[in-house]
């Protein structure tokens, strides 16, 4: 098993549990993706994202709403504005050490680790939309994201992350 941790810094050498802003009910953690669910890490950290997954048990009205016209497994949709930056950005893939990492939640593939964790390994990812594209993945943006995200938590698509949405454009 492979786990990774993205960033925007191009050196780090240890990785130090902490507290996460929205999750001050757990103790310090190291965060971890597993490399099924890497993709939703190709934008900039802040980059506010809804990703969702095609499964059993949407009804015929949902499929036809949220994957229309695609033959995609899955659909990543990000603000207009975050293009620039996600056409810009260089970022940079730690590869982990799998030993002190236990699941945090299996849907999203996330692992946390308690103990401080050395990276065995470093890549640089450009051009992560192009890469996106590649995976088969249907790429979309929007300017808003508040209704896609009020019709996804209506829905019954299960199989969805909401991501950095509190650096969504706000609503007015």
């Amino acid at each position: 098993m492979k786990l990774y941790h993205f960033s925007e810094e191009k050196h780090i050498d240890v990785f130090h549990p902490r507290v996460k802003a929205n999750r001050t009910d757990m103790p310090p953690v190291v965060w971890a993706i597993d490399e099924a669910h890497e993709f939703t890490f190709f934008v900039p950290r802040n980059c506010p994202r809804i990703v969702y997954t095609r499964h059993e048990g949407i009804t015929v009205e949902d499929e036809m709403c949220f994957f229309g016209q695609t033959s995609a497994q899955i659909v990543m949709t990000m603000e207009n504005r975050w293009y620039s930056r996600i056409m810009e950005t260089t970022l940079y893939r730690y590869e982990l050490p799998p030993e002190t990492f236990e699941l945090f939640d299996k849907t999203a593939g996330y692992f946390i680790s308690r103990e401080m964790v050395k990276p065995v390994g470093r890549s640089e990812i450009g051009n992560a939309l192009e890469r996106l594209l590649s995976l088969g993945i249907d790429v979309r943006f929007t300017p808003d994201l508040y209704p896609l995200k009020e019709a996804i938590l209506q829905s019954s698509v299960k199989d969805f992350g909401i991501h950095r949405f509190e650096h969504a454009i706000p609503r007015p």
